[in-house]
């Protein structure tokens, strides 16, 4: 368990103003593993990439090849997107080798609340979801008049 007091992101709650949810979030990721990032003990199948494709568009894309739309279920419940295999690989006996996978898997990526996810699609075996970051009218830049 991290000890909060000489956690980072006390270190910066006093010079920020409406962000303990998203300090509270990243502290949980390092006490969940005692300590240990998340991601550090996270498995590294399936293989995935997150692109930035302009200043607010994301896309995260997963490498599934032998995967179909059936055997992947995607799920947003409070800021956590989550993939997960349904499926796994029947035996086949005549198989001499297998080197690609269908095994049960589930990953995970904590999303900003101003982030909507726009779509997902499984073509060629990459699973793309896109993403984009929403700005509101009170948060985008303007000019404070001074009285």
């Amino acid at each position: 368990m991290t000890n909060k007091a000489y956690s980072i992101f006390n270190q910066l709650r006093p010079i920020t103003v409406g962000y303990d949810d998203v300090f509270d979030r990243f502290e949980s990721m390092f006490d969940e593993f005692g300590g240990t990032p998340r991601l550090a003990t996270m498995s590294n199948f399936p293989f995935y990439n997150i692109v930035k494709q302009d200043k607010n568009k994301y896309d995260i894309q997963i490498a599934l090849a032998g995967y179909n739309k059936k055997d992947i279920e995607v799920t947003l419940e409070e800021g956590i997107l989550t993939v997960k295999s349904l499926t796994k690989d029947k035996e086949n006996k005549d198989m001499i080798h297998k080197g690609i996978t269908k095994k049960y898997f589930t990953k995970s990526f904590t999303v900003a609340e101003d982030v909507e996810i726009k779509g997902a699609e499984l073509k060629d075996g990459l699973l793309t979801i896109s993403m984009e970051r929403i700005i509101p009218e009170h948060m985008k830049a303007r000019t404070i008049d001074i009285k």
